[in-house]
């Protein structure tokens, strides 16, 4: 029996579906936690019932520079703060033994997700990310770097996490060309090793096709340290450029639960231990996992549970 660190899906998206505005914000779930913040709430709620032993907030695009252009940067903390009071009711209402279950902050890209060219340099990046894991280690049990689409970004989260001595998983997003590289042009297998070298003894591969991940998850599978995988559903993300919103994406119709499951069974015979979903993975598919990998003799657990927090970054 193989422990499964069990992670949420798509949480962003799933509130974005759910909420009475039909148009998306460029601070997409996040906007609809200040309007609509009992929505988040039932989305979290959902996730938890479905399995998931890792809950993230929701506070992905928290960030000071998404705040300063596009929301208003005095409500920073209290972002956070909301964030983790509506995950937290959810978890009451759950009714499930806190210890049984993570809560994951948010290290995202600073300022777009997917473009690279965006990115800051790797000292302002490295303080921006301080600000974010003291806006969130009151609440959290580890943090989560995801859709990381370039090197020297992870690299300055991963630095920013020393000075706290806090745990993460680091996730990247790749091309879904099957390239077996980062969405900057950086190799795979070049990432791994900096990553590594900086800190980092967890990865996984994030918000891209289950297909690519496929492909590229051999290299993870290489790299000596627990791996694993959460892949998104959307068509494709080129049209998500720096401003525009996820109205611009769609979602796939051929990734049904069962052909996801067929691509998570492909990630475990690789030896991956850490599964989820990203965007457009809802908590049907969470559920529909959880049923699958019970029923083949997995054990899904929390990061804290699996003992993988005492070997990750600076403990």
């Amino acid at each position: 029996m193989t422990d499964i660190i069990f992670l949420d899906g798509g949480l962003g998206q799933e509130i974005h579906h759910r909420s009475s505005n039909p148009n998306a914000h460029p601070l997409w779930s996040l906007q609809v936690m200040y309007d609509e913040p009992e929505l988040v709430t039932q989305v979290h709620y959902d996730f938890i019932k479905a399995g998931s032993k890792v809950l993230s907030l929701n506070n992905y695009t928290a960030t000071p520079q998404r705040l300063q252009k596009y929301g208003n940067p005095e409500q920073f903390s209290n972002s956070h703060e909301l964030a983790a009071s509506v995950l937290s009711q959810a978890i009451k209402q759950a009714d499930i033994n806190r210890s049984d279950i993570d809560i994951a902050g948010s290290l995202p890209p600073l300022v777009a997700s997917y473009v690279a060219s965006e990115a800051l340099d790797f000292e302002t990046s490295v303080e921006h990310y301080k600000a974010l894991i003291a806006a969130q280690k009151p609440y959290t049990d580890l943090f989560l770097i995801e859709t990381m689409s370039n090197i020297s970004e992870a690299k300055a989260a991963i630095t920013a996490l020393t000075e706290f001595k806090e745990h993460a998983l680091v996730g990247m997003t790749i091309c879904d060309d099957f390239s077996n590289t980062l969405r900057s042009g950086e190799a795979l297998e070049l990432a791994v090793e900096e990553i590594l070298a900086t800190g980092a003894s967890a990865l996984m591969l994030n918000c891209s096709y289950p297909e690519a991940i496929d492909n590229a998850l051999p290299i993870l599978a290489a790299s000596g340290v627990p791996f694993g995988a959460y892949a998104n559903g959307f068509t494709s993300i080129k049209a998500l450029t720096p401003g525009t919103t996820v109205d611009n994406l769609t979602g796939r119709q051929d990734l049904s639960k069962k052909k996801y499951a067929e691509h998570v069974h492909k990630w475990l015979d690789l030896g991956a231990t850490i599964i989820g979903g990203c965007c457009e993975i809802g908590p049907e598919y969470i559920r529909y996992l959880r049923d699958e990998l019970e029923n083949n003799g997995h054990h899904l657990v929390s990061a804290r549970q699996s003992g993988i927090l005492t070997g990750t970054i600076n403990s």
